[in-house]
C-alpha cells in the first residue's frame, strides 16, 4: 500500500507544479509542458523497457525518434505527383533491389557453412548491389529533387490522418531496431552503448542528406493536424459561445458594446490555443495510459519475470535454457517502436518536421536522465522522471530569472554583475539539472520511485 501512495504523492505535486505554472504563468504554458512531458513519459518507457526490463543500453534512442517523425511526413504529405512521375518507378526498384539483396544474403548465411569464400560471396553480393542501387537511384534523386525544390522536391506521403503515423512510427522503428538488434546484440553492453549512438548519427545523416525521402534539412511544415486548427475555432458559433458563457461573469461588468466584442474576440483566441492543446494532451494521455495498462501487465506478467531474471543473471538464464541474445532482441526492438511512437507524437504536435533539430549526443542523455531519475525497472517512475525532469529543463531557466531579479533588485540595470547573472540565466538550466541529478543520487540512488519486486 505504501507504494502506492508513494506514486499517488508524487504524481500530485507533479500535477500541482503543472497548474502552478498555469496560474503563475499561462495555461497554455501549462498545457505545452504536460503535453511535451506526455511525449517525454512515452520515450522514457521506451527507454524503460530496455533498460529497466532486460538491462539493454541503448543509445541510440534520438535516432528512433526521428524514425517515427519520418513517419510523420510518409504518412500525412500528400504525394507529389511530379515527382512520382519523374523518378518513382526508379525508386520502387530500388527497394525491391534492398529487399532482394537482404533475402540473398540470408539464404547464403543459412545455407552456406561459415567460411572466407562465404565471407567473400556475401561482400561481393553487397558491392554489386550497391553498384545497382547507385546506377538506379542517382538520375531518379536528381530529377527529383529538381521539382519545385522551394516547397516539394520529394515524393511526398500518402496523404492520411497523420495520427495513423504513430502506428507507423512504431513499426519503423521496429524494423530498423531489428535489423540493428542483430548486428550489435552481441556486443558486450560498453559497446553496445557506442554502436547503438553511432547507428542514431547515420541515421539522422541519411535524413539530412537524403531530401527526396523528406526534404533533408529544407524541413517539411505544415504537417496535418489530428485535433482544429485555432483560426477555425475562432469562427465557430459553438466554441464562441462557449467562451462566452465561461466568462459570463467578467463579461457581464463591460457596458460598452464595442468594447465587449473586443475582450470576447481576445479571450476567443486565448481559449482557442488552450484547447487545441487540450485536445492534444487527450490524445497524449490516451497512448501513455495504453502504454502503461500494457507494459505494467508484461512486468508482472511470467515474461516479465523471465526477462528480469535474465537482466540479474545472464548465466543462470543460459544455464536454464533460455536464449537470451533471442529475448534481448526481442525487447530491443519492443522498446524502440515505442519510442518510435513518441517520435512521431512529438513531430504530430510541432507540426513540423526538422531533422537537424534531432542531437543524440544531447536529448539520449538526457532522456536517460528521465529514466535514472524516475526509478529504472519501474514504469510509474519512468513516466514521473519523463515529467520532472522535463518540467524542471523547461522552468529552470524562468525560474533562475525570476530569483536574480529578486536578488539583484537593489542593483541598477548598468551593474555588471547583475547583467552576467541575466546573460547566464540559460546556463542556470544545466546547473539545476545537475545539482538534481546529484542529490537523486545520493539520497534515492534507485530513482524517486524504485523498482517494487512482487514476490509469489
Amino acid at each position: 500500500m505504501r507504494q502506492y501512495l508513494n506514486v499517488f504523492t508524487a504524481y500530485i505535486i507533479m500535477g500541482l507544479l503543472i497548474i502552478l505554472v498555469g496560474i503563475l504563468q499561462s495555461w497554455g504554458v501549462a498545457l505545452a509542458i504536460l503535453n511535451l512531458c506526455l511525449i517525454s513519459a512515452v520515450m522514457t518507457m521506451g527507454a524503460n523497457i530496455q533498460w529497466g526490463y532486460a538491462g539493454l543500453i541503448n543509445f541510440g534512442i534520438m535516432g528512433y525518434v526521428a524514425l517515427g517523425g519520418l513517419a510523420a511526413v510518409l504518412v500525412s504529405v500528400p504525394p507529389v505527383r511530379e515527382a512520382w512521375q519523374v523518378g518513382g518507378l526508379n525508386m520502387i526498384l530500388c527497394l525491391f533491389l534492398i529487399v532482394l539483396l537482404i533475402f540473398a544474403i540470408r539464404y547464403i548465411l543459412k545455407n552456406y557453412k561459415k567460411s572466407n569464400k562465404r565471407n567473400l560471396g556475401i561482400a561481393l553480393l553487397i558491392i554489386i548491389g550497391l553498384i545497382f542501387l547507385r546506377l538506379i537511384s542517382s538520375p531518379a534523386i536528381e530529377s527529383i529533387e529538381a521539382v519545385s525544390p522551394a516547397t516539394t522536391g520529394f515524393l511526398g506521403g500518402l496523404g492520411l490522418p497523420i495520427i495513423f503515423s504513430w502506428i507507423v512510427g512504431a513499426l519503423f522503428a521496429a524494423s530498423i531496431a531489428f535489423v540493428i538488434g542483430k548486428i550489435a546484440l552481441g556486443l558486450r553492453a560498453d559497446y553496445l552503448a557506442i554502436a547503438t549512438l553511432l547507428i542514431s548519427e547515420i541515421v539522422i545523416a541519411v535524413l539530412k542528406h537524403e531530401d527526396w525521402l523528406a526534404r533533408g534539412v529544407k524541413n517539411v511544415i505544415g504537417l496535418k493536424r489530428p485535433v482544429p486548427y485555432e483560426v477555425n475555432l475562432q469562427t465557430t458559433d459553438w466554441f464562441i459561445r462557449l467562451i462566452e458563457r465561461l466568462n459570463t461573469g467578467s463579461l457581464s461588468l463591460i457596458t460598452d458594446v464595442s468594447e465587449k466584442q473586443a475582450v470576447l474576440k481576445q479571450l476567443v483566441i486565448e481559449g482557442s490555443t488552450v484547447f487545441v492543446k487540450l485536445c492534444y494532451a487527450g490524445l497524449f494521455a490516451i497512448v501513455v495510459i495504453i502504454l502503461l495498462i500494457l507494459t505494467q501487465k508484461a512486468l508482472y506478467s511470467p515474461w516479465g519475470r523471465m526477462m528480469r531474471a535474465i537482466r540479474d543473471n545472464e548465466e543462470a538464464a543460459n544455464a536454464m535454457g533460455k536464449n537470451v541474445v533471442k529475448r534481448h532482441l526481442y525487447i530491443f526492438v519492443l522498446g524502440s517502436a515505442v519510442v518510435g511512437i513518441a517520435g512521431a507524437m512529438l513531430t504530430t504536435y510541432d507540426g513540423l518536421f526538422t531533422p537537424g533539430s534531432y542531437q543524440p549526443m544531447r536529448f539520449t542523455f538526457l532522456i536517460w536522465v528521465m529514466v535514472i531519475v524516475g526509478g529504472s525497472g519501474n514504469n510509474f517512475g519512468a513516466i514521473l522522471g519523463g515529467f520532472a525532469v522535463w518540467f524542471v529543463w523547461i522552468e529552470a531557466a524562468p525560474v533562475a530569472l525570476y530569483f536574480i531579479n529578486i536578488f539583484t533588485s537593489g542593483l541598477e540595470d548598468t551593474n555588471q554583475f547583475k547583467i552576467h547573472l541575466i546573460n547566464s540565466v540559460p546556463y542556470f538550466r544545466y546547473l539545476i539539472m545537475g545539482m538534481g541529478l546529484l542529490l537523486i543520487m545520493r539520497y534515492r540512488p534507485r530513482g524517486i520511485l524504485p523498482e517494487k519486486i512482487r514476490h509469489a
